[in-house]
């Protein structure tokens, strides 16, 4: 696979990278919460980036803008929100539950023509 139409080799060998952030409630007053999220993902509790990148990798044609970890401030849901550019130029938002994987949502213009053909079963 490569990795390098998504992210630097540098920063998918972190595992859970480019920003670990709480935008929707308030940051840790010690700035630890990034911590915290990134040892749930080396724990196993959370689903790793890799995953989330093979996944959109296997579905979809465009290269990665931003990652966001993300702790819903309403229900303390735990998603990851990664925005993609796809081959005309659009930008679409996917947004996954981060415990388990599964996509939660897709916002954007024209996401069709970035979707990739399903693979053949031989």
């Amino acid at each position: 696979m490569k990795r390098s139409r998504f992210l630097p080799p540098a920063l998918v060998a972190l595992g859970l990278t480019l920003s670990c952030v709480n935008a929707t409630t308030t940051a840790s007053a010690d700035g630890t919460h990034w911590r915290d999220l990134h040892h749930e993902v080396k724990s196993g509790n959370l689903v790793g980036l890799n995953e989330i990148m093979d996944w959109l990798e296997a579905r979809y044609a465009g290269q990665i803008l931003e990652v966001e970890l993300e702790q819903d401030a309403g229900d303390g849901r735990i998603e990851y929100e990664v925005e993609m550019i796809g081959p005309q130029g659009q930008v679409v938002a996917f947004e996954f539950d981060a415990r388990t994987g599964e996509l939660l949502s897709i916002e954007g213009v024209n996401i069709q023509s970035m979707r990739k053909p399903a693979p053949s079963a031989d």
